[in-house]
């Protein structure tokens, strides 16, 4: 029979993909529809049930949160209940424009009458809690649950540092605060970082968490408070729950506005990001602007909620089954799809990195196009199991390269292979090797391998290195494919009428590069050791062996020992440069290098003692006065301080400028001095 053309069987059917899909959401941590996909198939069922009214069932999606209880934590009845916000898809100003034009019309206002007043805040990608506090102590907290009866986590909330425990200043008696709990993209990097060390040295338990949300939910959800305060957790707040009546001298709750205000007073983080809108077109301003700077944030969302401000508003427009009427959540094009994994292919990076990449039946997710997914490594292809023939869920959020999230395993083609990981190059035919305690598998071609000789050109020629303008990824495969480079030195043997004969390279562009490749001749000693290529060795590491050695042949001759001496130079680090000098041909390519010009500044070795913010770490945020960003990071290591990009409780100060962001709001709550351009100059200058 067609389900399609049964609305009877087809309700039946969507009511149980979304109740599966559910439970993997809220009781395991472990989606497998994207939320986009999730929306569509909601939105199915509803106009469904619109049009039969008589198949709508009590227990159909659309008349609860939905959500089960896991048996482990014990149950919270939820005094006011934590309802769901409608979800605006239509992520055009269109879906502002929808909203406030219903709201006008539920609250009977002519065209004329002024703009009704909203509160605009980000829609976060965390877990919903709800906090109690008895005589301003947190006595309770519970997670949404079904929305109605939630969960007991007060264990796991505890170990939050930015829940307070006593509220400050003067609160109702009784409180609820309704917010959610997340999980920072930063915290989640460091945490996945720590997690693929463990398992490359092969800590069994270790495993690599798939995205901030469900790793802030299931810490939440653990039973052992000692393991959730092993993840570092965030939170928000963003409204209220039950609160006995305001007393003498409190504040009067009578906006959505105030009410955010009030949160702050008693000690709760409330976003920055917050806006009093009047109107549609101020909602579909902020609309725009969070999208502008979605991808910048130190946090996921998916979209932002505008909420009516005055309560007494809210209260009039009520609520619809699920949802209230006085708001809505206006989504942005979803970053999560599913496609199909079509190939399996292996790229060799410049250092001869080989990275499995799938190759997927073009989406679009995150507002482009996309073709490939990023596997990471032979592990974390086989940790998530993709294979060929897979659907799987696809993310992309800004410029972040695309990447598998997980793999739909009921979907599998019968007689699937696991990948594994080739054991010669793909492109060289070297053999591949994964050192010990790693998770990477290395091509050992080197400068054999033409997949690493572009790469290592490419690097080479960039702007941090030895900027050479004009030589980029077509010139070089050029280049490399017809013979006429195959090691750096031969950059600078290219004569003009070898150039003026490549596909479409005209006389002038020819002549632009040979000057180019003269004027990059000329160069500063941690420039030249940057271009190298030397693996574990960036710019900042470069400028730090620049400064305490002073001379090239002092770092080339350096043991082990003396390379450690050098500050934030590690084992590991020290062992790759004296290991990449110890190589007869790395010191050929030097020597042929200088011997066809390139030159810097040499000198004695730096005192450190003598540099006025040796061992000090510094961040920059917002625009200062007269410096770029560049030149104050300049300025900081030249007086010997590590610029870092974010604030710790490691770091020393922050150097703040106009339109400073969270970096800054990040130094005020840890404690961090924070100056400015002037005061900069003072502390390099040896004056502070």
């Amino acid at each position: 029979m067609n389900t399609e053309a049964d609305p009877s069987r087809r309700a039946a059917e969507l009511r149980a993909l979304l109740q599966r899909a559910a439970h993997q959401y809220y009781t395991l941590d472990a989606p497998e529809l994207p939320d986009a996909e999730y929306d569509r198939l909601f939105q199915q069922l509803q106009a469904i049930e619109a049009a039969h009214p008589e198949l709508r069932t009590p227990d159909s999606p659309t008349q609860r949160v939905g959500g089960a209880i896991l048996d482990s934590l014990a149950s919270v009845r939820h005094a006011v209940p934590m309802l769901s916000i409608r979800t605006e898809t239509d992520t055009t100003a269109a879906g502002a424009e929808a909203f406030d034009a219903r709201v006008r019309r539920e609250l009977k206002l002519a065209p004329d009458a002024p703009p009704v007043v909203y509160v605009a805040e980000p829609k976060f990608d965390g877990l919903a809690m709800s906090l109690r506090y008895e005589d301003g102590v947190l006595v309770q907290a519970a997670t949404r649950g079904d929305g109605e009866t939630g969960e007991d986590v007060t264990h796991n909330v505890r170990t939050i540092g930015q829940i307070p425990l006593r509220l400050h200043g003067a609160a109702p008696p009784m409180l609820e605060v309704r917010g959610e709990v997340y999980m920072r993209r930063d915290d989640f990097e460091r945490l996945n970082e720590t997690m693929r060390q463990r398992m490359a040295v092969g800590d069994k338990a270790a495993r690599t968490f798939v995205n901030p949300r469900n790793t802030a939910a299931g810490a939440v959800r653990q039973l052992d408070p000692a393991l959730a305060a092993e993840r570092p957790l965030s939170f928000f707040a963003y409204g209220l729950g039950e609160v006995t009546p305001v007393q003498d001298g409190g504040p009067r709750l009578d906006t959505h506005w105030a009410v955010l205000q009030a949160l702050k007073a008693w000690g709760f983080p409330v976003s920055a990001l917050a806006r009093q809108a009047r109107g549609a077109s101020e909602l579909i301003a902020y609309h725009a602007d969070i999208a502008a700077r979605r991808d910048g944030l130190p946090f996921d969302i998916d979209g932002v909620v505008y909420k009516v401000d005055a309560l007494a508003l809210q209260r009039e427009l009520g609520f619809v089954t699920r949802e209230p009427r006085w708001a809505v959540a206006h989504k942005y094009p979803a970053q999560e799809q599913l496609t199909t994994v079509e190939a399996i292919d292996v790229q060799v990076g410049r250092t001869g990195k080989l990275t499995p990449v799938a190759k997927l039946a073009p989406v679009f997710v995150g507002g482009v196009t996309v073709t490939n997914a990023t596997l990471h490594n032979e592990l974390e292809a086989r940790r998530k199991d993709v294979r060929v023939g897979d659907t799987v869920v696809v993310r992309r959020a800004g410029d972040v390269i695309p990447e598998v999230v997980s793999v739909l395993t009921d979907k599998r083609v019968a007689g699937s292979a696991e990948f594994t990981m080739p054991a010669q190059c793909p492109v060289c035919g070297s053999a591949v090797v994964r050192e010990e305690g790693e998770a990477d598998h290395r091509c050992t071609g080197g400068l054999f391998c033409p997949a690493q000789r572009k790469q290592a050109l490419l690097h080479f020629a960039s702007r941090r290195a030895m900027d050479i303008e004009g030589l980029g990824d077509k010139l070089v495969e050029q280049l490399v494919d017809g013979g006429v480079v195959k090691a750096l030195p031969d950059l600078y043997r290219m004569g003009f009428v070898s150039l003026a004969a490549l596909d479409r390279m005209a006389e002038k562009s020819a002549q632009n590069l040979l000057d180019a490749l003269q004027k990059s001749k000329h160069t500063t000693l941690a420039r030249f050791l940057f271009a190298l290529g030397i693996r574990h060795v960036g710019e900042t590491t470069a400028k730090d062996l620049a400064r305490h050695f002073g001379q090239l042949d002092a770092i080339m001759d350096a043991s082990v020992e003396q390379l450690l001496q050098v500050p934030d130079v590690g084992p590991v680090v020290a062992g790759s440069i004296q290991g990449f000098f110890a190589e007869p041909h790395n010191r050929e390519v030097v020597a042929q290098l200088r011997a066809v010009g390139i030159d810097w500044p040499e000198g004695e070795p730096a005192a450190a003692a003598r540099l006025p913010l040796a061992g000090q770490t510094f961040v920059l945020t917002g625009t200062l006065p007269t410096l770029s960003r560049d030149e104050a990071k300049a300025m900081l290591e030249a007086a010997g301080a590590k610029v870092a990009g974010s604030v710790s409780k490691k770091t020393h100060c922050v150097v703040a400028g106009a339109e400073a962001g969270n970096k800054l709001d990040k130094a005020r709550e840890l404690g961090v001095p924070v100056i400015d351009e002037a005061q900069l100059r003072a502390l390099v200058a040896g004056e502070g």
